[in-house]
């Protein structure tokens, strides 16, 4: 068994390669093979978000605050909130983020895939954001 403090890992810059904004990234949970799934908390200022990515084995978010947008490739912007759970399935093209004057967070949780969990494509352009 293993306990991971509150406190105990550093927080992280959201990688201005796979990010518009300012996001913070607070790892959770990440344990060693054979285990594949892995967490963290990310909280995303007024306006940041993800570039378009997909996920080998899918994606869980569970907003814990703020407001926040999803969009599926191809489909409507979604509005997200404290206690929504969203499921994205594997391979799925998407984005997440928070709402254009709210800041957002979620916990997010994916699986690796022969050590990969995410594959990143290009930024989400404001007129993507905005519709």
């Amino acid at each position: 068994m293993e306990i991971q403090r509150t406190g105990s890992q550093p927080s992280a810059k959201g990688p201005a390669e796979y990010f518009t904004g300012t996001v913070r990234v607070d790892p959770l949970f990440h344990p060693p093979a054979p285990a594949r799934a892995f967490g963290a908390a990310v909280t995303f200022e007024p306006g940041a978000r993800t570039a378009w990515h997909t996920h080998p084995l899918g994606q869980t978010l569970i907003v814990t605050a703020g407001c926040g947008r999803v969009r599926r490739w191809g489909g409507p912007v979604e509005e997200i909130r404290p206690g929504d759970v969203v499921w994205i399935p594997p391979g799925e093209k998407h984005w997440h983020g928070a709402a254009p004057t709210t800041a957002m967070t979620h916990i997010a949780i994916q699986e690796q895939l022969d050590g990969k969990a995410v594959d990143w494509m290009e930024y989400v352009g404001d007129e993507q954001y905005q519709a």
